[in-house]
């Protein structure tokens, strides 16, 4: 459990040297919060179509039990898709909003920590420590979704293989992204033959 809100914490841990876009961040954190849900059984797969089980009690967790209501009761339920797509948009900027709220992460004060940047980062904490604590472990499920934002080359010759669920899951996130930068270099094709016709006019 947990293992967005750790997915987050390290990834602001690691802001600096590697940034992270928020589309990209937001999709992974959708598939972490689900992989928790499918974990705990509060949602199990039908092929790619997420069945929700019985309901647990509440998480504790604001953001995870906001996952959990956004799952979708009825037929037709929802692909693991759909989900990534509808649950991860803003999803990165709800995790800072709530991070901050809980006193979890800080802006920098003092002229030698402006010149970082203004970004929220990190404060230590119990959280703070178990999101280390999974990373330097190389946690499959976290490496995994770390290799996803390009945070590291690859998970660990040792590691397990993912279970048939994992596996949908993390497949769902590999074509979620894919899709996003195909989407956005065709945006960037698109906005530079514009500006190359209002120049040309």
């Amino acid at each position: 459990m947990g293992t967005a809100r750790d997915l987050m914490i390290g990834v602001m841990d690691r802001a600096l040297g590697r940034p992270v876009a928020q589309g990209e961040l937001s999709l992974v954190l959708a598939g972490a919060e689900l992989l928790d849900l499918l974990g705990v059984g509060a949602v199990t797969l039908d092929g790619e179509n997420l069945v929700p089980g019985d309901r647990p009690e509440p998480f504790g967790d604001p953001l995870l039990d906001g996952a959990l209501a956004a799952l979708v009761p009825d037929e037709p339920h929802e692909t693991v898709d759909d989900w990534l797509w509808r649950r991860g948009r803003g999803l990165a900027g709800e995790y800072l909003t709530a991070f901050e709220a809980e006193g979890l992460v800080a802006r920098p004060r003092g002229s030698w920590l402006r010149l970082r940047g203004d970004r929220p980062l990190p404060v230590d904490s119990p959280a703070r420590l178990r999101a280390a604590h999974r990373w330097a472990a190389d946690e499959p499920v976290l490496a995994t979704l770390a290799t996803f934002l390009r945070l590291r080359d690859d998970v660990p010759d040792d590691c397990p293989p993912p279970e048939e669920a994992a596996r949908t899951v993390f497949g769902a996130v590999v074509e979620a992204l894919t899709e996003l930068d195909a989407v956005r270099r065709r945006r960037a094709i698109e906005n530079a033959a514009f500006a190359n016709v209002w120049r040309g006019a």
